[in-house]
């Protein structure tokens, strides 16, 4: 079945960074589009970042963009997040996802949290 693990979180001071890594089992990793959706107490859930299968497009929230990176490793089935500059407002669980449709990249999906997930990473930004 769907696995998705992410370490790398913690507590980071504002100003920061912080790399997210998400070990990813029981599908076909290169073809799928991957992202980073991530879980505050008080907005819900946020989509953040896509990267298609083969690496090749990247998109990113408004609210990350220009701070965070995402990349894939397909030989190692991973994907990661490499966050910069990091606010008061990044304080979150951050989860990886393989069944997310970023924006303008097809039919939108209500954003769910799935079992498949995991438990994902808290960040914490403080200072």
């Amino acid at each position: 079945q769907v696995q998705l693990v992410v370490s790398g979180g913690g507590l980071v001071q504002p100003g920061g960074s912080l790399r997210l890594s998400c070990a990813a089992s029981g599908f076909t990793f290169s073809s799928a589009t991957m992202s980073w959706v991530r879980q505050t107490s008080g907005k819900g859930l946020e989509w953040i970042s896509s990267i298609s299968g083969e690496g090749r497009y990247t998109t990113y929230s408004d609210s990350v963009k220009g701070r965070f990176t995402i990349s894939r490793d397909n030989a190692k089935n991973m994907v990661y997040l490499q966050m910069a500059s990091l606010k008061f407002a990044d304080t979150a669980v951050y989860f990886c996802a393989n069944d997310v449709v970023p924006p303008g990249w097809g039919t939108p999906q209500p954003l769910i949290k799935k079992e498949s997930w995991g438990q994902g990473t808290q960040v914490t930004v403080s200072s």
